[in-house]
Parts: C-alpha cells; structure tokens; sequence
C-alpha cells in the first residue's frame, strides 16, 4: 500500500530549513521600494518571479519538497509577527535598522537575540497594546501562490510559540495578558488556527521554526530569565504544551520543528570573508529528554554544524518513531562540504540511534533575514551535496 501524502513527508531523507538566498534583482527592488522609488505592486511582481524561479531550481535539482524561500519576508520571523495586530508599533525603523547594519558589519561571535529597541514585532521584545488578533495568515497566503507553480509538495514554516514567548514584554502589558501562560495559551490558539487554514487549503507539511529552546542551555539567557523573575524550566514547559497545542488534531499533516542557535552572519570588514555569528551556546543533552518525549511533531530538524550543538549522545532520546534531521551543511560558511565528510558523521549518529530514523538538511536557513545569506550558487552546491549523501544512505 502507498503511503499517505503526510506519511512520506515525514520520512523524507533529506530537507532544507526553508529560507533561501536572496537573489539580487530582489533585494534591488525592495531597495527602491522602500526609497519609495517602486510601487507595492511593482515589489509584489519581482517577488513572484523570484519564487517561480526558485521552486523551478528546487524541483530541477530533484528536491523532494519545496517551498516559497521565505522570500516575501523580510526575516523569518515575520510569520506570525505579520500575521496578527495588537504589538506595539514602532513609529519608525531606523532604531531596529540601526542595530541590524551594525550587529551584521563587525566582526564577533555571539550577537544579542531579540533586542529591546523599536523595531518588527518578535524579531525583537515588544509590548502589546491589546490581545492579538490574526488578521492576515501570511503563511497561508504563501504556500497558495507556491502551490500554484510547485509539481512537489510544498512546506511551510511558522515560528513557535516559545520563540514569540520570549520576545513578549508582558512586564509593559500587564493591562493586556495576565502574564505568560495567558499569552503563550493564546498565541498556540492562533497558531492552530493558521495550521487549520493552511490543512483546508491542502498543505502537509508544516515546519515550526523553535530556536527558543536552546535558551534553557545557554547561561546568559538562562540569566535573563531569572533577573526577569521567571523559571527557566517553568517557561520551557509552558512553551512545550503551546507547541503541541499549535498541531494537535491534524493526523493527515506532517510537523516538524527546527532547533537551533541563531543564524546571524557577517562579513569581515577586512578580508569581505563571511563569518558566523550565533545567538545561543551550549548542548543539546540538559533538554533531549524532555524535548524529544515531551513534543509531539514527529521531525526534529536539529543544527550539528559546529561544537557549540555537542555530540550526537543526546539522540538516544529520541522516540523510535520520530525522525532526526541533522543540520550538517552550514549555512554560515562558503566551504562546500564534502560528501565523504557528511556520510562519515551520519554515520556517527548512527551510533545512538538507527539510521533509518536518520535524515539530512542544513543546520539553518539559507536566508533567514534579508542581509548577508550566502551566495546563490554556494547554496544550490550544498544542496546538491545533500542530495548526493541521502542517495547513498538510503537509496
């Protein structure tokens, strides 16, 4: 008998993250629309044809599943945060603008995660101003022009619940949600109603961006937390059933949910070399256990693309009937990595758990804001190299 459209998706061998090298004629355009040199219709139809183009890339190098690259966005997040009115609005973008040329024209490591100034809704920490409301479903609206043109399944991505949690500033919206559980509860409300839109219109597979629960092993923001007068353990917990709550009732769906530590890049002022940034150190292994039997989503996109992600012991975790995608390709290096260097760590993994709950992916997107992704052509390269190893593991 045939699988289920659902059932091969969540088998798949091989995956990418969802967000894809901007191309240049894009980023022009959107340049000259916001100098008001373009209009919204014109911004709209060079967004077009770059999504056609990149699902036609995706389907020539014989990707199995395909997606829109998150070009429409300007940063992964926008998910949800362009999805529903009641944050507080900046007035102007220059704050948030200001603090992004520079965290992404110096050259450090760690860069702060969700900085408290004036900018989009999650991407950083911001006040409600009245009980948020889906007003547009961005993600919808995505994944219908993409099934439009795509012959492969198409997915998705929304960020999680846990992420939005830790960008709220409900010490200033007090008059609005009664703390945390309120607005986590209610954001998984949302959430499940975006998914439910996204089954009626034929989607099956919905991946959950959660870069969030890495915070719970990183000390600075395990810090944070507590100056803030919260339980680290309390908040993960809350954000695990707001998880679960967003794909509960969808038995025809795949879900997934990517774990990672931040996707920031930048360029070396002196050599233009690319180098990589983070949000979030330290290892999976103080959170597997909980993680992995505690969520629902039968993928876990994992990043495993540098030391700061650890060994693979923490795999022994995992549930036999769960699938571990290993995020192996970095995202953050022009180095194309080799297909005997890909295969020889699968084959590491595959000393905690079986290699037919294996797949592999990128360790994160290609393109998750619109500043410093990696060069198209590197992008294609590394994804063909996926392509390659999964063909020789799994046939």
């Amino acid at each position: 008998m045939a699988e289920a459209p659902y059932q091969a998706l969540e088998s798949l061998r091989v995956d990418h993250i969802g967000s894809l090298a901007r191309p240049q004629a894009l980023l022009d355009m959107r340049a000259k629309f916001e100098s008001g040199d373009a209009a919204q219709g014109e911004l709209r139809a060079a967004e077009d044809r770059a999504i056609r183009e990149v699902i036609v890339r995706q389907e020539a190098i014989a990707f199995p599943v395909v997606n829109d690259g998150e070009l429409r966005r300007r940063n992964f997040q926008d998910s949800f945060g362009s999805s529903v009115s009641g944050f507080e609005v900046a007035e102007s973008a220059a704050p948030y603008q200001h603090w992004l040329e520079r965290s992404s024209s110096i050259r450090q490591e760690r860069v702060m995660s969700g900085p408290e100034v004036l900018g989009p809704p999650v991407v950083t920490r911001r006040r409600t101003v009245e009980r948020l409301r889906l007003v547009s479903n961005v993600v919808l609206e995505e994944f219908r022009f993409a099934s439009t043109v795509a012959n492969n399944p198409v997915k998705v991505t929304l960020i999680s619940p846990d992420r939005i949690s830790q960008r709220f500033d409900y010490e200033n919206s007090r008059s609005v949600y009664d703390g945390l559980d309120d607005f986590t509860s209610h954001v998984g409300s949302i959430e499940h109603e975006m998914v439910e839109q996204l089954q009626d219109a034929g989607c099956r597979y919905v991946q959950i961006d959660a870069p969030g629960y890495t915070a719970y092993v990183d000390p600075p923001s395990i810090r944070q937390m507590i100056d803030r007068g919260e339980d680290p353990q309390e908040n993960m917990l809350r954000s695990i059933a707001a998880d679960n709550a967003v794909i509960e009732g969808f038995p025809e769906v795949a879900f997934g949910i990517h774990l990672c530590r931040g996707n920031s890049r930048a360029r070396d002022p002196k050599t233009g070399e690319l180098v990589p940034q983070w949000h979030r150190e330290g290892h999976y292994d103080a959170i597997a256990e909980r993680l992995f039997n505690g969520l629902h989503h039968r993928r876990f996109l994992l990043e495993y693309d540098s030391q700061r992600a650890g060994g693979f012991e923490p795999l022994r975790f995992v549930p036999k009937d769960k699938i571990v995608v290993l995020g192996l390709v970095s995202t953050k290096t022009e180095e194309v990595e080799s297909v005997d260097f890909l295969m020889r760590r699968v084959e590491e993994a595959a000393s905690y758990i079986s290699i037919e709950q294996l797949a592999i992916s990128p360790q994160c997107g290609f393109g998750s804001s619109a500043t410093n992704s990696l060069p198209e052509d590197i992008q294609w390269r590394k994804l063909e190299v996926l392509l390659e190893v999964a063909g020789r593991i799994w046939a």
